[in-house]
């Protein structure tokens, strides 16, 4: 009996567990499973409570803006002295005796600079002194003795050979004199060459003179850029050389945050024949921050073009192209390649991907993707 029983229970079970199976089955194939049933009114309640779609971020739009920017030639090249003047001894075999003026210093036209010894040389000129007014000397007695002689001629106390000879006698003498005041002139010539001054203005670029050495003839005791002007040798190709002319405005950019303004003096008549490069002159203001031997980046100016902007904030640069993104009526975003051009300030030049009328995101491009939903707001007007 106790297994009659057992039996029948598992029995039941089984019965039970095959009823409920079949119930759900009949569920599914009726729709309340895998097919959709027709929303009724509670399902639509439920839709209607979903959340909506939330903005990915609150961007600020902005649109392009059409402006005139300068067309400008970009270019290298080392910032050199206007004119460097070397400064030397005329004067051989003198020792230098003072030194007056470092690198670096601001000189005026004639100024002293360095001084030789000059015992040597005014002794020299003490003794052609003497030499002269003994020359004197001789020379008046000779003028004397010839006047006498002319004075006797007539009367036949004297020869006219002797009256010759007084009257070479003077001449004589009368050359041996402008002798001694050249040589004295020389000599002063070679005392004012002790001094070595200034040739005009400007500033000690390097100096060689050392105190107590002995100097030679020609050999440079110090460089001097006159006026201490500077100038920018910029180097161009030769296509774009003769786009350049003298008097165009040029920008040099010599370190962080520092721009010179300067002028085209002047361009080189001839280009070098193995890189086809020629020079551009710029003048630079005086005094200035650069210095000469500088090597610098710059622009020359050729005049102005209209050109379609953006700000830089606006573009993304994502594997080596830049974006922008267009904000739609529906106000989601559209990633759009674009190119660029000039750049002044913070403003970039789009030449192609858009056009004038085109609403753009300003700025937090970084965090935007294709097809984002934006919370517009408006630039606030210029």
């Amino acid at each position: 009996m106790p297994r009659t029983k057992t039996a029948r229970l598992l029995f039941a079970l089984l019965v039970a567990i095959a009823v409920a199976a079949s119930a759900i089955a009949w569920r599914t194939l009726s729709g309340d499973g895998g097919v959709p049933a027709e929303p009724g009114p509670g399902r639509a309640d439920e839709a209607s409570d979903r959340p909506a779609a939330r903005p990915a971020l609150t961007v600020t739009v902005a649109r392009l803006r059409r402006e005139s920017w300068p067309i400008e030639l970009v270019a290298n090249g080392s910032v050199a002295a206007w004119q460097e003047i070397v400064v030397g001894s005329e004067v051989n075999g003198l020792r230098l005796a003072e030194v007056r003026v470092n690198v670096g210093d601001h000189v005026r036209r004639g100024q002293l600079l360095a001084r030789l010894s000059d015992e040597t040389v005014r002794a020299e000129r003490a003794q052609t002194q003497a030499a002269l007014a003994e020359a004197e000397a001789t020379l008046a007695e000779a003028n004397a003795n010839a006047e006498r002689a002319r004075s006797l001629e007539k009367s036949g106390a004297i020869s006219a050979q002797q009256i010759a000879q007084y009257v070479t006698a003077a001449q004589t003498a009368r050359a041996r004199v402008q002798a001694q005041r050249a040589r004295l002139q020389a000599e002063e010539v070679r005392l004012a060459n002790t001094r070595i001054v200034a040739p005009d203005d400007g500033v000690i670029s390097s100096r060689a003179a050392t105190m107590g050495s002995v100097v030679q003839p020609g050999a440079e005791l110090f460089r001097l850029i006159r006026d201490a002007r500077l100038e920018w040798r910029a180097e161009l190709h030769a296509a774009d050389l003769a786009r350049v002319r003298a008097g165009q405005r040029a920008r040099v950019h010599g370190g962080e945050d520092m721009e010179i303004e300067g002028r085209v003096r002047v361009v080189a008549p001839t280009v070098d024949p193995r890189t086809r490069m020629g020079v551009v002159y710029v003048d630079l203001p005086a005094p200035g921050p650069l210095r000469a031997g500088v090597f610098a980046r710059g622009t020359i100016e050729l005049g102005v073009a209209p050109a379609l902007t953006v700000e830089q904030s606006a573009v993304a640069l994502r594997e080596g192209f830049a974006y922008v993104f267009r904000v739609g009526d529906d106000s989601t975003v559209t990633q759009t390649k674009v190119a660029l051009g000039r750049r002044i300030g913070d403003r970039v030049e789009i030449v192609d991907g858009l056009d004038a009328g085109d609403r753009i995101v300003a700025s937090g491009v970084g965090f935007l993707a294709d097809g984002d939903l934006v919370h517009v707001v408006e630039e606030p007007a210029r």
